[in-house]
């Protein structure tokens, strides 16, 4: 593979994943802001067809695309670096577990392990960054509105939870779906 398809294949992957960050859903109610949205999907495709690196690179552009082309303010500024480092975090685990040899038990455990890191991250993210800034630059004081504790244990972790399950499933089906395909291009040489 040339430098030149690695790089359009890390655009291409990164448009997608920023596209896919306008389609969410909430799971929990009372907490419409807690959405879930499949932009993990094409990051966790470059991590199968390029590597880690690669897949982080995915993940920080569409990041940036997001911040250029479709910044919501305070929310993006506090969420966005929470948000890479959690989905950084899940691919990561996928890229020590999984990716070496691909075989489905490995593929449970890196989803396991990709979901405990992605909630704990989140918690402690939560407590110690985002709660503090929203109370300050957002006027929102989720410790005065429910409680900080509360909002922990009610919304953050099983939301953080049922996220890293949902992102196992969905990309378990789309690598399933896509499998043919992908094998084409990841044992394809590469060329400077």
């Amino acid at each position: 593979m040339s430098q030149t398809h690695r790089l359009v294949m890390i655009a291409t992957l990164s448009t997608i994943s920023f596209l896919l960050m306008f389609v969410g859903f909430a799971i929990i109610p009372g907490a419409h802001f807690l959405k879930i949205e499949f932009s993990i999907i094409p990051v966790m495709l470059a991590l199968v067809l390029l590597d880690l690196k690669s897949a982080y690179t995915v993940l920080l552009l569409r990041s940036l695309l997001k911040l250029i082309l479709n910044n919501s303010g305070v929310n993006d500024f506090i969420g966005l670096p929470m948000n890479i480092l959690a989905l950084g975090l899940f691919v990561t685990a996928f890229a020590m577990f999984w990716n070496p040899k691909k075989t489905r038990k490995q593929f449970i455990g890196a989803a396991l392990i990709g979901t405990v890191m992605l909630t704990l991250v989140m918690l402690i993210l939560n407590y110690f960054y985002a709660i503090p800034l929203y109370a300050k630059f957002a006027n929102f004081d989720i410790g005065a509105f429910i409680g900080v504790a509360k909002y922990l244990v009610t919304m953050v972790l099983p939301f953080n939870l049922a996220e890293g399950i949902i992102f196992a499933i969905s990309f378990y089906f789309v690598y399933i779906a896509s499998k043919p395909v992908l094998e084409r291009y990841i044992n394809l040489p590469y060329e400077n």
